[in-house]
């Protein structure tokens, strides 16, 4: 009989993945350098594209002139006979032949030796690499079909070469082949999308509705790039494309994602696991211990491998902790409280009031607030917060603390000081100074205020609320004479650094500040401190405002890493530093790194420190305005301004009003512009001679007045206005201000016919930008600024780096260098190689990329976190002008920097 003719013929050919289909590159990169491996191993969770990328592997290897065969399991291959059954028909694909007669001898040792013996041999005489895919392997149940799948791996040819998908990990003992470097492997850690993989997706599947790009990482950090979801994205967004205003209630409550976790993740586990699985979803993160406490269950171990093996969506957290913690993939961990609270609202609490306890035993205390506010134990939380050691406070407190201050009586505050305390800090920092004032008055008429401990922090608390009125002068007179700085307390010495830093910056008093954070430099037990990362930043914001962007994005980009690293993208740490690393990028022109920075990054445009949420303001609009429309950008403006006049911060609302002045003037709106440059004169009439920030409010009017006089056709207007201008950021170290007013003064001794004067503005801008890396400043100003360096790209009198720095932006204006001028057509090309140039840790890393190694495994090797791996490699992508790892790894071969 020809069994052969027994078998369904589509198990035997892979699915059509059709023309949207996401190409995996990186993944595919690996699995092109470790081809030559025994076994390669792709295990995930259902939804995360499995077999897509076989598939799209199978094809390269067909391209490439392998012998390969594919197979296709279900459930009804469980049992040993038609699992061998398929697997022989598969190698006879191969062309290898098997007996039929082996498959009458059923699953014993003879038979499977025989089938081992036959593909060992065959193989082994065919002169081709034979490539066998098994797709959906966690359908084999039978232990006999695992045994032969082991003896095949165990004595497999060199040419022989065996490809699996599975769900769950297969039980097959692959040590002796990984020790040998003869396995590959591909898990759930590594299947997900990355951000750009889910925008390509996007563009690729939604062509009607174009996301933002703070919707884009909403959604990326939302799904974690799980394929699965982004498709029902997609579906929903089609159909209902308003709702992307809620995507995130309106994703996790989908009817098509609860069935689809319900029907393919869930359906087959056992009760005790669904079990264990609902009650510790209460938590963001936890080990063996906590999980067993919280669902009482005493075989947590056990279980948390079983869902690890079982890849059920959990992630291993890093952590230097001997036990590993563990958390949930976000959708998957809210459909399984969402299946929590179907056992009633006293339950859940019970849950929570278990995590609570766990949490203030161990010592990690804001979670153990955390749980005990969601728990409904007040009392707990207020106990647990007083009884902390005030060294252990953190930036972590801070959600807790606003959820609990909102539910808490004020006697009950009075009688817990401490708590009143962190209470007005908390306040403070959260952009809520009105109230962090009247709890300061309060307290001061209170008993408590007899209690030196908590008076002798009553100008740290008056300073933060200083700050956010943007009232620097007063951060610096009142934190200024404290010699002693809270040596027992790490928390109030960093709000006290950072503070008194960031106001010597805005004051112009770079020194100062930087001999403040050397003076008190981090230890290294708390590098990696919330707020000791904080202060860290603003080392970022130092050079930023001298203008140094290419130092500011240096240190931001390693501080941000950390920072995202340790606490997680959304944490304070993190936003406040990549309101400083956004702005820098966006100087560089390195525009879709600035936007990626920002993105969904929502809380530190509402509601954080005033200089933050200026440049993470202006940021944003003028990205908008590149890439989405100027009517955008106006919008986003418009609101912002609303929501600075609301909080009475009048330097940050006329920095909104002088950038839509500009993109009014750009729009040929000149009435519109005047109207908001009087409302700028009104500002300046009632700010001019103050000190702190508001003193920069007369020079942002100023700089509007010369705008619309240049419109007006009135130069001499506009270099009046800009002489105040040039004193200012003279005085103050400003190096991007006084580059604007000199190429805004340019514009305005041209329209004179004052050339000498228009060339002097334009060069000491150019040698400034030259020495510091600016270049948005000069080309956000227009066309008419790239006219006028163009008549300086024969100037022999600029030095080398001045004349690198003109080819450079003159590329970028469109304007190409003449071949005549042979040492500014080769300045040109020198250019083109110093973008290309790597420095040597971008190097160290593109050599390990080449080895096949992912971001994980580099960091791990070079000891650097995972996110500065990342951020190296975007740099090098972007230097080499290509889009993937090997194509960067190919040219680097080419040039032969790399073997």
């Amino acid at each position: 009989m020809n069994f052969d003719r027994l078998l369904v013929a589509t198990k035997f050919a892979p699915p059509r993945i059709g023309a949207r289909h996401i190409p995996r590159k990186h993944l595919l990169i690996h699995l092109r350098n470790t081809q030559h491996c025994t076994m390669s191993l792709v295990s995930g969770s259902a939804g995360f594209g499995k077999t897509v990328l076989l598939v799209q592997w199978r094809q390269e290897l067909m391209k490439s002139g392998a012998q390969v065969a594919w197979l296709s399991l279900t459930q009804d291959d469980k049992r040993f006979s038609s699992f061998c059954a398929y697997l022989i028909g598969a190698f006879q694909r191969l062309g290898i032949q098997i007996g039929e007669d082996v498959l009458l001898e059923g699953g014993n040792n003879k038979s499977m030796d025989g089938v081992v013996a036959v593909v060992a041999s065959t193989a082994g005489d065919i002169a081709k690499e034979l490539y066998l895919f098994i797709d959906d392997y966690h359908h084999v149940e039978d232990p006999w079909a695992h045994k032969l799948m082991q003896k095949l791996l165990d004595h497999c040819p060199a040419n022989l070469h065996i490809v699996i998908a599975s769900r769950a990990a297969p039980p097959l003992s692959l040590s002796r082949l990984r020790v040998l470097g003869q396995v590959a492997e591909i898990g759930f850690a590594e299947l997900p999308f990355d951000l750009d993989e889910t925008r390509f997706f996007f563009e690729q599947n939604l062509t009607t509705v174009k996301l933002t790009a703070d919707e884009l990482r909403l959604i990326h950090d939302l799904t974690s790039g799980w394929p699965a979801s982004l498709q029902l994205i997609a579906i929903m967004l089609r159909n209902r494309p308003a709702a992307r205003s809620k995507l995130h209630s309106f994703l996790w409550r989908s009817t098509d994602l609860q069935a689809y976790l319900a029907e393919d993740v869930m359906a087959h586990l056992p009760p005790e696991l669904t079990d264990f699985l609902e009650s510790v979803s209460v938590c963001r993160r936890f080990n063996a211990d906590l999980a067993a406490f919280v669902s009482d269950n005493p075989h947590a171990a056990n279980l948390i491998k079983r869902a690890e093996d079982e890849n059920l969506m959990i992630y291993r957290v890093e952590s230097d902790d001997r036990s590993p913690w563990f958390r949930f993939h976000p959708l998957f961990g809210e459909f399984l409280a969402s299946r929590l609270s179907r056992r009633g609202q006293k339950a859940v609490e019970a849950q929570h009031r278990r995590a609570s306890q766990w949490f203030a035993d161990h010592d990690f205390l804001v979670e153990a607030v955390r749980h005990a506010n969601l728990g409904n134990d007040v009392d707990f939380a207020v106990n647990t917060i007083e009884q902390a050691a005030p060294a252990t406070w953190s930036l972590g407190y801070i959600s807790p603390m606003l959820q609990l201050l909102d539910r808490l009586p004020q006697e009950t505050l009075f009688a817990h000081p401490k708590l009143f305390f962190l209470g007005c800090l908390t306040y403070a920092l959260t952009a809520r100074p009105a109230k962090a004032e009247r709890w300061l008055e309060d307290i001061r008429r209170s008993d408590a205020a007899k209690n030196p401990a908590i008076s002798s922090k009553f100008a740290l608390a008056d300073a933060t609320v200083a700050m956010q009125r943007d009232n620097t002068k007063r951060v610096i007179a009142l934190l200024e004479p404290m010699r002693v700085v809270f040596p027992d307390n790490s928390f109030l010495r960093y709000v006290h650094l950072a503070a008194l830093a960031a106001a010597y910056t805005t004051a112009g008093r770079y020194g100062d500040a930087r001999k403040l954070l050397d003076d008190n430099p981090i230890g290294p037990e708390d590098r990696d401190n919330d707020l000791a990362l904080v202060v860290e930043s603003q080392r970022v914001l130092i050079p930023l405002i001298e203008g140094n962007v290419k130092e500011a994005a240096r240190i931001g980009s390693t501080v941000l890493a950390r920072a995202e690293t340790v606490y997680g993208r959304g944490s304070v740490s993190a936003n406040l530093c990549a309101a400083s690393l956004a702005d820098a990028y966006y100087e560089l022109d390195r525009i879709d790194d600035a936007r990626e920075v920002l993105a969904n990054r929502g809380g530190i445009l509402r509601s954080s420190m005033p200089e933050t949420m200026v440049r993470a303001t202006l940021c944003h609009a003028r990205l908008d305005f590149l890439q989405e429309t100027p009517d955008a950008a106006f919008a986003f403006l418009d609101s912002q301004a609303v929501h600075f006049h609301s909080l009475g911060l009048d330097r940050p609302f006329a920095y909104t009003l002088a950038e839509q002045v500009k993109i009014f003037l750009v729009q040929g709106d000149h009435v519109r512009a005047a109207e908001l440059v009087a409302k700028l004169k009104e500002l300046d009439a009632a700010h001019r001679g103050t000190e702190g920030g508001s003193a920069e409010i007369p020079i942002i009017a100023g700089v509007a007045r010369a705008r619309l006089a240049l419109i007006d056709c009135a130069p001499e207007d506009a270099l009046g206005a800009l002489s105040d201008v040039r004193r200012f950021a003279e005085k103050l170290g400003r190096s991007p201000t006084l580059v604007m007013a000199n190429l805004l003064a340019a514009i305005a001794h041209n329209n004179l016919k004052q050339d000498e004067e228009a060339k002097k503005c334009l060069i000491q801008a150019l040698e400034s930008g030259a020495r510091l890396g600016l270049v948005r400043s000069f080309l956000d100003e227009g066309q008419r600024i790239g006219e006028l360096l163009a008549t300086l790209r024969d100037d022999v009198a600029l030095d080398e780096a001045t004349a690198q720095h003109l080819v450079n932006l003159l590329a970028r204006f469109g304007h190409t260098v003449p071949t005549t001028t042979g040492k500014r057509a080769s300045g040109q090309r020198d250019a083109v190689a110093q973008r290309a140039s790597l420095t040597p840790r971008e190097l160290e890393i593109l050599s390990l990329v080449s080895q096949a190694m992912s971001n994980k495994r580099i960091a791990l090797t070079l000891n650097i976190t995972l996110e500065t791996v990342k951020w190296n490699v975007r740099n090098i992508l972007a230097k080499l002008g290509v889009s993937s790892r090997y194509d960067a790894m190919t040219w680097a071969r080419q040039q032969g920097l790399i073997d």
